[in-house]
């Protein structure tokens, strides 16, 4: 049986993980990149960032020194008994890992009333899903504010279609970029409503960069579209390059015939989350 409190610690263990382990394939396509990358500059910049993932590895300190806002979604088979005070569980686990890891408290207390520190980086954010049968995954993404600062919302004409969406990509990366820690990898969901189109896009950043789109529309149009990313030259750290983003993840949804929602959420060169499964 799952209940709240093996998720919590669930949790407790992928916010370690994340914090100081890069994520394998966003290891290996900045590796694969640095191996493209025709500027010396971007090529010197990806060498730190790939020496920089090596050593927060070995000696398990932080990736970054923004450890960000813990999000949490939780795939739980829908066999499974409800999950009790859940928010507690989890944000008694966020306390005690940034308590206990050192890591850095960044969650304001109320967003427009009291910026003061909650001083244990709580609460986390969470999302709950069911799904058939039985267990459930975890997943715990650590989000530093340039790459969120950097990300967006547009609700676009229906007849927009394609361009309009690259449009809007291309525009938002050539403004906003050079502050989310390129490269980046670039989460776009197209559809749904204007309160669920965000998530999507956050969610979209969990699928591997070596796992390619199912759907081969969506495929096709990830690899134009960081082709048109990429030539922009902002390149690694913002100071030129071939190398803007590793990926485009992208993500579609059912919309309303007048709609066009599109969210783009970045994810910046550390870019940390960890999916857990629990049986």
């Amino acid at each position: 049986m799952i209940d709240a409190a093996v998720i919590a610690s669930t949790v407790a263990e992928g916010i370690l993980r994340a914090a100081t382990e890069l994520r394998p394939d966003v290891l290996a396509a900045m590796s694969d990149s640095l191996a493209r990358e025709r500027s010396e500059r971007g090529a010197a910049i990806l060498t730190q960032l790939v020496d920089n993932a090596h050593i927060a590895a070995r000696t398990q300190v932080p990736l970054c020194q923004d450890t960000g806002t813990v999000w949490v979604w939780v795939e739980v088979g829908q066999e499974e008994p409800p999950l009790q005070d859940l928010q507690h569980h989890v944000n008694e686990a966020v306390a005690s890992v940034y308590r206990t890891a050192g890591l850095r408290m960044s969650v304001a207390r109320d967003a427009l009333f009291d910026r003061s520190n909650t001083g244990d980086n709580t609460p986390a954010f969470i999302d709950v899903s069911t799904r058939p049968g039985t267990g459930a995954t975890v997943h715990v993404m650590l989000k530093g504010g340039g790459s969120d600062n950097a990300s967006a919302l547009v609700m676009l004409e229906p007849s927009a279609g394609e361009h309009g969406v690259i449009d809007f990509v291309l525009g938002h990366v050539s403004a906003k970029a050079s502050g989310a820690c390129p490269p980046l990898v670039i989460g776009l969901a197209v559809g749904a409503t204007f309160d669920s189109v965000p998530k999507l896009a956050k969610k979209a950043l969990l699928r591997r960069l070596d796992e390619p789109n199912p759907d081969p529309r969506a495929a096709d149009f990830e690899h134009r579209l960081l082709t048109e990313v990429n030539a922009l030259g902002i390149g690694p750290g913002a100071l030129g390059g071939d190398t803007t983003a590793l990926a485009v993840n992208l993500v579609t949804a059912p919309c309303h015939i007048a709609a066009l929602p599109v969210a783009l959420n970045m994810g910046c060169s550390a870019l940390r989350s960890v999916s857990i499964d629990v049986a």
